[in-house]
């Protein structure tokens, strides 16, 4: 579903809008380092991300990095255009995430890698929120998924992003990313997360008038 913003309140509100996006990416790169650490399972993506820094021995930042530069040159056929925060989430979160593992301890017991989890779905909804409320374009893996709705009407989203899904999941437990519990527990988690927070970072206009941003998935 799409939602016309005012111009006028777009322009009045851009350095609410910069400033929300860049909370909303590091914070989506923090989440990443909770749940990495808790070695419970990752999102679909981040267990290719994961596979594929375990293999080459590059850091998982600069997989997420490196692996969005030839996502976003399929974007080329499929019409897509990158925002600003298109090219934002693609730098700033990889960035945050080799940090956050360079000073965060790995959860010991069952209790703290429970913890950390828990911890890291909350962050990643709370940041995906803000980051998709700030309306400055989406992740080079979410424009994926709706260049390709857009380019074939005939496809429905969910098998989309089912299929995108299912492939990086299969590929990264192949290539040794950590499937498991949490992998589950995210997928249930996220959308009711991201639709219950939304509200709360959506730009408001000058009447009080609540603008949503556009529901699409996290990066």
């Amino acid at each position: 579903m799409t939602f016309q913003s005012n111009p006028e309140t777009t322009t009045r509100r851009l350095p609410r809008r910069v400033s929300q996006l860049f909370a909303g990416l590091v914070l989506y790169g923090i989440s990443m380092a909770f749940m990495v650490e808790s070695r419970l399972g990752l999102t679909s993506w981040d267990v290719f991300h994961q596979g594929v820094s375990n293999t080459t021995g590059v850091s998982l930042g600069w997989v997420v990095i490196l692996a969005g530069i030839p996502i976003l040159l399929l974007w080329i056929p499929l019409r897509q255009r990158p925002g600003f925060g298109t090219m934002a989430n693609l730098v700033v979160i990889g960035l945050v995430v080799d940090a956050a593992l360079s000073v965060l301890t790995p959860g010991g017991s069952m209790a703290m890698r429970v913890t950390y989890l828990v911890v890291g779905i909350l962050l990643n909804g709370v940041a995906t929120a803000m980051y998709l409320s700030a309306r400055f374009g989406p992740g080079p893996r979410d424009g994926l998924m709706t260049g390709i709705v857009n380019r074939f009407p005939r496809l429905s989203i969910r098998l989309v992003r089912t299929t995108i899904e299912v492939s990086v999941v299969a590929t990264g437990f192949l290539l040794g990313g950590t499937v498991g519990v949490g992998t589950i527990a995210y997928a249930l988690a996220i959308g009711p997360l991201v639709q219950l927070l939304m509200p709360v970072f959506a730009v408001r206009a000058t009447t009080g008038a609540t603008r949503p941003a556009p529901a699409l998935a996290s990066s």
